[in-house]
């Protein structure tokens, strides 16, 4: 029986104890992986013929909803193949961060997906590469054939599945992950 007591006792003040440190609170807190803010993005299309560069660009300040985007485009010249950097920027820091550089570093956590709409005379091919062989779309070649006009879609995907079907060519549809930044700009391909 005094084995009995002593197991009681020692049951009854144990309890307490593993009730008090199971529902203690981690004081260390959690930080999410917050994603860059990106303000603007902007095309370079240096013809490769020589000739002034094509700029496009697109601002959004403050960020979704209040004032609408600022887009600018210029038109693109038939039958010409651009060689074509990107650029992104939060504009909101002062100076302004470059973006450009987290994505160039972290390669095989993004690729850029560049999507002509239909009857748009428009392709783009990658020139650059992940440390696996994988696009990324930091430089691609922009080619364009007959006159005409459209959108290209220029998308950032974080955390693609680069081996998905047709992801390596640049089609998004199967690539999973978070979009950074899609922007819709319209094309006017002139003679």
């Amino acid at each position: 029986m005094i084995h009995a007591s002593r197991f009681r006792t020692t049951l009854i003040l144990t309890i307490p104890i593993l009730l008090l440190t199971a529902c203690q609170k981690d004081d260390d807190p959690v930080i999410p992986n917050e994603e860059e803010l990106i303000t603007t993005l902007i095309l370079t299309m240096a013809p490769s013929g020589g000739g002034d560069p094509v700029i496009w660009s697109f601002r959004d300040l403050d960020g979704d909803g209040g004032q609408n985007p600022v887009i600018v485009t210029e038109p693109l010249s038939v039958n010409t193949e651009y060689s074509t950097t990107i650029q992104l920027l939060n504009e909101t820091e002062t100076p302004a961060e470059d973006i450009t550089e987290e994505v160039r570093m972290e390669q095989e956590e993004h690729q850029f997906f560049y999507v002509a709409s239909a009857g748009t005379d428009l392709i783009a091919v990658y020139n650059d590469q992940d440390a696996n062989g994988n696009p990324v779309g930091l430089q691609t070649t922009i080619s364009t054939g007959t006159a005409g006009s459209g959108t290209l879609t220029v998308t950032l995907i974080h955390l693609p599945d680069k081996t998905a079907p047709g992801v390596a060519v640049g089609l998004p549809d199967q690539a999973g992950g978070e979009t950074d930044i899609e922007v819709v700009f319209d094309v006017e391909i002139i003679q």
